[in-house]
């Protein structure tokens, strides 16, 4: 009974802990392995003991008495253990030790070392590093406890208490990294840490920066508390010190502040720029207030608000003024001016709702926010004359026939003039394509089954008004309102097999709130226009036809040629169209006081969709399209098929004749071409006019041929080139904007580089380059040779333009932009924008730019060294978002002057 109940104990302890095989007697060296466990160990039966005697191995039975009663282990889950070499089990002192690539879970406890000793009476587990062959530490201990892990030199740790002791620990806690010399763990939530080294660098062996603290007091993935702290640059010790300090360490979003950065400048005195708090408030949403303030009374505030539900929706928000002051009250230069901006964006993911869809992308404001703001973030927007908006819900109806229906609003602005467009709103509406001389599911061919018909509606609400009368009563005086019903009416079919042929008429009603009455007032002697509220309508039809065809034709040079063929593709097309007098919409007035002369007028003259045509009109169209394409022998494959390669993408010749013209029936010939050369890089696009109709003295066209008149065919009024090309070291192709994110491209300015990179003065520390190739923060830049390659990209557009309407013969544009980065070294970048107007003669704006990567920091320079947006701006600080305030940014912002 007493054998029985002795290895029913010793059963119980050693199932608990996953051992199945023992040995029946003290094993003298611990060198002797003991075979590892299977998946299944822990299920199976204890098997008799094996005992080492003389030699020789028997089989028997241990029997020995045993009175300890069984007690109650205080592991309560099952312990996973492996190791490479051996698993030693010592029965007197409770200790199961692993060794080499030793692995043990317990729990959510996963423990990873070149040695494992786990003592089972005493709840504890010893870790540490084993020697290779070379005498190096190796295999360090690795601990991970639910989200956080640890790597040290050796563990100490107790199953119960859950508390340990670590030497030489190094873990990770959201963007820190933090390495000390003895980390005591209280419980699953509390460290701390003697002689600790904390960085954002991921070289924590030999980190370029640390901060050096002799106690911390660590809660993953909630704060770190430190006491004295003192930075460490390059290994030496640096004056900066704080006290004691505070960083919070989370996964989700913080509210904080933002510091902001001191300068100076000539107009404004000095100033804090960029400053403010950071509100998380939830998941889905933020908000930023930001502010700058001048010390002779000019500020700006800023509100940003980005949200986003996934799979749903995602925008943004900003809303800025700036209160500008220049000089001082009682100076000549005194001025004073008050600038506003508001942006939205909003984007409805495309499976929220196939069959609505919200949109809006604003851009409004004071036409001169972006000339004369002090931000940085501007440059190169104030370069843009257009500011542009528009707000738009359509849905779908799945009905048959198919109803679509959107409702929109949208803001022009000329930043130039201040003249400010929009549409509060603008209603469409369209029903989907009706067959009715064929069924559904019937093939729609012949020129009658092919008949079909749609019908559209536009309304409109339109505002024309300036900067000076906005969002006042008075803009909405002057607003125009008017809807348009469409009824087009169109089939085609095909003639000869090769020629196809469509016919179509329109039918339109217009609808007007607004007319205008044009009458001689012979008390001030002056024709004056009145305008008229009411309800007015008026109907107007057309109609057309085209016939077109393809027509297709090789010269083949020989297989043995380098170009094997040429084909060229002409697609010739002939249109007639007819539109009728509507001269019954006309009326006349008197124009002066002798009651004998009078005028043709329309009272639908400047309505929303134009006026009913007063001249009958009888054309024809004449248009070919042409391209060219080489079929060009592949030298480097000679099995391969031949290359094909785009020589000329168009070249179109547009004209007209109206039958019904008595004199100047012919209208000009629009040539246009564009092609792409240098493997698709280089983008040339042409296009001039040719009047064959020639001047008079006063630089009038009259009905005489210009050939006619001593001159050529053709008389050329004008012309433009424009050339856009774009390079990068990359296998000649072109390099990624950076721009196309930021504030230049979202105000209205370019996607590319050509017009500068705009500074996000919020946020440092995102780089003004292309980041997609990432550098090792742990290579040195003399491990590669890397001036071998030596990436960069280049951009450039030019375009000129010619006027010859009245034989000035002038040149009205000619300019060249032109922008590059290059890659200096795998950490030094340097980019610049510029150009050149011929005509002006001046240079135009111009940005220099320099960056250099410090591994954990990051450093640049930029320069804008001529014209109205003269800056510099010089910073470096930390990448990482814990510990942005640590920097240096200086900055000398535009020095411009505002007007009243």
């Amino acid at each position: 009974m007493h054998t029985k109940l002795f290895h029913i104990v010793l059963s119980a302890i050693f199932l608990t802990i996953g051992i199945s095989e023992i040995s029946a007697q003290e094993i003298p060296d611990k060198s002797i392995s003991v075979p590892a466990e299977t998946e299944n160990d822990k299920n199976q039966e204890l098997k008799p003991a094996l005992v080492k005697k003389n030699d020789t191995t028997e089989q028997k039975i241990v029997t020995e008495t045993d009175t300890v009663k069984k007690s109650k282990s205080s592991l309560d889950a099952i312990i996973t253990r492996v190791a490479e070499d051996y698993e030693e089990l010592n029965q007197e002192t409770k200790q199961l030790t692993l060794y080499n690539k030793a692995v043990l879970q317990y729990k959510d406890i996963e423990l990873k070392a070149g040695i494992i000793v786990m003592n089972y009476d005493t709840n504890e587990i010893f870790a540490g590093r084993i020697k290779d062959s070379t005498g190096t530490y190796s295999q360090l201990p690795y601990f991970k406890q639910g989200e956080n892990v640890v790597e040290a030199d050796s563990i100490h740790f107790n199953t119960e208490t859950k508390k340990a002791r670590i030497w030489n620990s190094r873990t990770n806690q959201g963007e820190f990294w933090v390495n000390g010399e003895v980390t005591k763990k209280e419980n699953d939530s509390v460290y701390f840490i003697k002689g600790a080294r904390f960085t954002t660098s991921k070289n924590i062996e030999d980190p370029e920066y640390y901060f050096y603290t002799k106690k911390i007091k660590l809660v993953p993935s909630k704060k770190v508390v430190v006491g004295t702290t003192y930075m460490v640059i390059a290994d030496v010790p640096t004056p900066l010190a704080l006290p004691f300090a505070f960083f919070p360490m989370t996964d989700s979003a913080e509210s904080g502040f933002i510091v902001p950065t001191f300068g100076d400048n000539n107009r404004q005195g000095y100033f804090l720029q960029n400053g403010g708090y950071y509100f998380a408030l939830s998941d889905y949403y933020d908000l930023t207030v930001l502010g700058d303030y001048y010390t002779n009374g000019s500020y700006g505030l800023r509100f940003q608000s980005s949200y986003a539900k996934r799979y749903k929706f995602n925008g943004n928000v900003n809303i800025r003024f700036e209160n500008n002051i220049q000089s001082e009250r009682g100076f000549p230069d005194y001025a004073r001016s008050k600038q506003y901006n508001i942006q939205w964006s909003h984007n409805q993911d495309a499976k929220a709702n196939p069959n609505s869809r919200f949109s809006a992308s604003v851009n409004l404001g004071s036409s001169q926010y972006y000339r004369q703001s002090q931000n940085l973030n501007n440059v190169g927007a104030g370069l843009n004359n257009t500011l542009q908006s528009s707000v738009s819900y359509s849905k779908t109806f799945q009905t048959v026939p198919q109803v679509n229906f959107s409702l929109s609003a949208t803001h022009s602005q000329n930043t130039n003039t201040e003249v400010i467009n929009m549409t509060l709103p603008t209603l469409q509406a369209s029903v989907d394509r009706i067959f009715p001389f064929a069924s559904e599911d019937e093939p729609k061919k012949g020129i009658i089954k092919n008949v079909n018909l749609q019908y559209n509606l536009r309304g409109e609400n339109r505002i024309r008004t300036t900067d000076s009368l906005f969002f006042k009563p008075e803009m909405f005086r002057d607003a125009k309102s008017g809807m348009q019903h469409t009824i087009p009416i169109s089939t085609n079919f095909k003639v000869f097999k090769h020629f196809s042929v469509s016919a179509s008429t329109n039918y339109q009603e217009t609808w007007v709130m607004n007319t205008i009455q044009r009458y001689y007032n012979s008390n001030t002697n002056e024709v004056e226009t009145k305008d008229v509220k009411g309800f007015e309508t008026f109907r107007t039809y057309n109609f057309s036809s085209s016939v077109g065809t393809t027509i297709y034709g090789t010269f083949n040079f020989g297989e043995d040629k380098k170009i094997q063929a040429i084909r060229h593709t002409i697609r010739p097309s002939v249109s007639y169209t007819y539109t009728p007098s509507f001269e019954r919409y006309y009326d006349t007035y008197q124009i002066d006081a002798t009651g004998t002369t009078y005028e043709d007028y329309t009272r639908f003259e400047g309505g929303l969709f134009g006026a009913p045509g007063k001249n009958y009109s009888n054309n024809i169209g004449l248009k070919v399209n042409n391209n060219f394409e080489a079929k060009i022998r592949n030298d480097k494959e000679p099995d391969e098929e031949p290359k094909k390669l785009m020589l000329l993408n168009n070249l179109n010749f547009d004209t007209s004749y109206n039958m019904a013209a008595d004199s100047l029936a012919w209208s000009p010939l629009r040539v246009t071409a564009g092609t792409n050369l240098f493997n698709q890089k280089m983008n040339i696009n042409f296009g001039t006019t040719l009047d064959p109709y020639a001047l008079n003295n006063a630089g009038e066209r009259i009905d005489t041929y210009n050939i006619n008149n001593g001159g050529s065919l053709f008389r050329m009024t004008s012309a433009n080139i424009n050339l856009n090309y774009s390079l990068s070291s990359n296998d000649g192709k072109s390099g990624k904007n950076k721009n196309e994110d930021n504030q230049t491209a979202r105000n209205g300015g370019r996607e590319d580089d050509l017009f500068g990179v705009a500074t996000d003065l919020s946020d440092r520390r995102t780089s003004m380059f292309d980041e997609d190739d990432d550098i090792d923060e742990t290579e040195s830049e003399g491990d590669t040779f890397f001036n071998a390659k030596l990436p960069w990209d280049l951009r450039l557009a030019y375009s000129l333009t010619y006027n010859n309407n009245k034989r000035q013969k002038k040149i009205t544009g000619n300019s060249i932009m032109v922008s590059g980065n290059i890659d200096l070294t795998p950490r030094w970048k340097v980019g610049f924008s510029t150009g050149y107007d011929f005509v002006q003669k001046g240079v135009t704006f111009t940005q220099l730019r320099f960056e250099r990567d410090l591994l954990s920091w990051r450093m640049d320079f930029q320069w804008v060294p001529t014209g109205y947006n003269k800056y510099w701006s010089f910073f470096i600080g930390i990448k990482s978002s814990v510990l942005s305030d640590i920097k240096y940014d200086k900055r000398q912002v535009p020095d411009r002057v505002i007007g009243n």
